[in-house]
């Protein structure tokens, strides 16, 4: 079985990216929202469609927070090879491949699955400081680690 190389910067910038395309994804969202707002004429069902739009904008304005943390919180994520599981590091398990940063989940990059996870997540936890070669069971899940990049 061919091994595959992972470029850890290459994922680091994409999760990145995916982050601020979501980012700006949401602002443009806000924008076209607030815009809608404005042009709404006044019907008998003006207040409750106007109370229901500042409700949405409103949702919207906190997963805009959020993923501005996930942004900062990305700023913290280190970029060096490691052989311990640390912040920053990309684990290759027998089951998944884990990029311990920050919590986006389930992504893709170049065709290869992979989760995004934080520090702070009970799987994160669990490889916390092992290296290659090392086992554990999370969720009665028993899983290898292949490799820490």
């Amino acid at each position: 079985m061919e091994k595959i190389v992972f470029e850890k910067s290459d994922i680091r910038d994409f999760v990145k990216t995916t982050i601020a395309e979501k980012i700006e994804k949401l602002k443009n969202f806000i924008a076209f929202t607030l815009e809608a707002s404005r042009d709404i004429k006044k019907t008998p069902k003006y207040d409750s469609m106007r109370e229901e739009m500042q409700e949405e904008i409103y949702q919207m304005q906190r997963q805009l927070g959020a993923l501005n943390d996930l942004k900062r919180n990305m700023a913290k994520v280190l970029n060096t090879a490691t052989e311990r599981v640390q912040l920053g590091s990309l684990v290759i398990t027998n089951k998944a491949r884990f990029y311990i940063s920050v919590s986006l989940g389930e992504f893709f990059f170049e065709g290869d699955r992979f989760y995004a996870i934080s520090p702070e997540s009970p799987m994160a936890k669990e490889m916390m400081g092992r290296k290659g070669g090392d086992e554990f069971t999370l969720n009665k899940i028993h899983q290898k680690i292949v490799e820490v990049l």
